[in-house]
């Protein structure tokens, strides 16, 4: 028998168990570890953030979905990952152990390495449920009192896409609400140019963000490090292409959402050979450890070498089918080793993307999500906004259900040659 510990329930963590639980023995078990016992469906926080959806609409309580899959679920935080000794130290004073480990915890949000950064200080954030209806309460006093708007993400960032997001669905709330010509709104970026998405563009994400913002008169600023922030100001450095300081400039603002660098949670910070110096989870290309090779890592907490150079630090996003693509190459790789079976799974990292503007949007398609690339695609429209809401309630019934696949999403991404895994399964 063999026990099989996933550390953490977000997006990779919920599927990968109940693909898991498709892949395993009937002796084996497995336990789910986290320290919040629902999933929150994390796209739709840009909605919760001006008002469009509420907490209950996007969250899911996941321990009685995990009693029907024949999952133990145990809702109490890490407090320290032993690998020598195949054991987890819990919060709670407890611990548990495992024979195999599936580290799928997200990232630690690093709001503390700028000065006033994060809602803790003078900035907004989407990145969690609790940080987007803070948003929300301070976007609704804002609109009593209209000023100007800064948007962004900041250096070290990894998550572009949802700035972009919550940029057009602010304008496309403002608009609704009668009050946007008493508000100027600045896009702040650490990327090189508009629609970089850490990814180098895909298709051409460049040129149609760009029109996007010229045609919603939102100005924009590439390249740029914030400083500090103080109570309705931003300091931001515009950096040079050789990393010298361009100019500095104080941004007014009477609200600000910022997306922060991300790192490695606590746990498992400092751990030689699982992790790097970010504290994220270096695997190969199987999403093994190289050192440790009873540990996986899928998803937002796996090491990603940035794309190339640029004169403010960006990283690679971990988007959600990329995310979906590692967990079943993941799944199958375990079952087979389960099975004495070497592991010969490796997930192609397609990204399949869709940003919501409120009325409009932008998809794209990249095979592979970092390039050079098979497939190569971005186009907007009306289409994308549908497409949205539909997606949304499309995830949330799946993991409700406990369905890590099914049969019709399987099919639908056949026919559009959209692919989880780089070769067919094997027998």
């Amino acid at each position: 028998m063999a026990h099989i510990v996933i550390l953490g329930a977000g997006l990779g963590g919920s599927i990968m168990a109940y693909e898991l639980a498709d892949q395993i023995r009937k002796e084996d078990r497995i336990t789910v570890v986290t320290k919040d016992p629902a999933y929150h469906f994390v796209p739709s926080n840009p909605w919760i953030a001006v008002g469009w959806r509420k907490r209950d609409d996007i969250t899911v309580d996941l321990a009685e979905t995990m009693r029907k899959k024949g999952i133990e679920f145990r809702t109490v935080a890490a407090e320290k990952l032993h690998p020598e000794e195949n054991r987890i130290a819990l919060v709670d004073g407890s611990s548990i152990s495992y024979d195999y480990l599936i580290i799928a915890t997200g990232p630690e949000l690093a709001f503390d390495e700028i000065e006033g950064f994060g809602p803790e200080g003078h900035t907004q954030s989407i990145c969690h449920i609790d940080h987007a209806e803070k948003a929300q309460v301070a976007f609704e006093a804002f609109c009593k009192k209209p000023g100007p708007i800064v948007v962004g993400a900041a250096q070290g960032a990894s998550c572009f896409g949802p700035a972009y997001e919550f940029t057009f669905i602010l304008e496309t709330e403002l608009r609704r609400r009668k009050i946007r010509d008493k508000v100027p709104m600045t896009f702040v970026t650490s990327e090189p140019y508009v629609g970089h998405l850490g990814l180098d563009g895909v298709g051409d994400t460049k040129g149609l963000l760009e029109s996007e913002m010229r045609e919603k008169h939102i100005k924009w600023m590439t390249s740029t490090r914030v400083k500090r922030v103080e109570a309705g100001k931003m300091v931001v450095e515009e950096i040079a292409d050789d990393g010298s300081v361009k100019a500095e400039k104080e941004l007014p603002f009477g609200f600000a959402m910022m997306l922060p660098a991300f790192r490695g949670i606590k746990p498992i910070v400092g751990i030689e050979g699982l992790v790097n110096p970010r504290g994220f989870v270096i695997v190969d290309e199987h999403q093994m450890n190289p050192k440790y090779r009873n540990i996986f890592g899928i998803g937002v907490c796996i090491a990603i070498p940035p794309m190339g150079p640029t004169p403010v630090p960006c990283g690679v996003p971990k988007t959600g089918f990329m995310i979906e693509s590692m967990v079943t190459a993941t799944a199958h790789n375990l079952g087979n080793i389960l099975r004495g079976k070497a592991p010969d799974e490796v997930g192609t990292w397609n990204a399949v993307c869709l940003a919501d503007f409120g009325d409009s949007g932008i998809a794209f398609v990249a095979q592979p999500q970092i390039p050079p690339r098979n497939v190569n695609w971005a186009s907007s429209g009306k289409w994308v906004h549908l497409a949205k809401i539909g997606f949304e309630k499309y995830f949330i019934r799946k993991v409700k259900k406990g369905t890590s696949e099914p049969f019709y999403e399987k099919a639908t991404m056949k026919m559009l040659g959209i692919d989880k895994l780089k070769e067919p399964r094997k027998g």
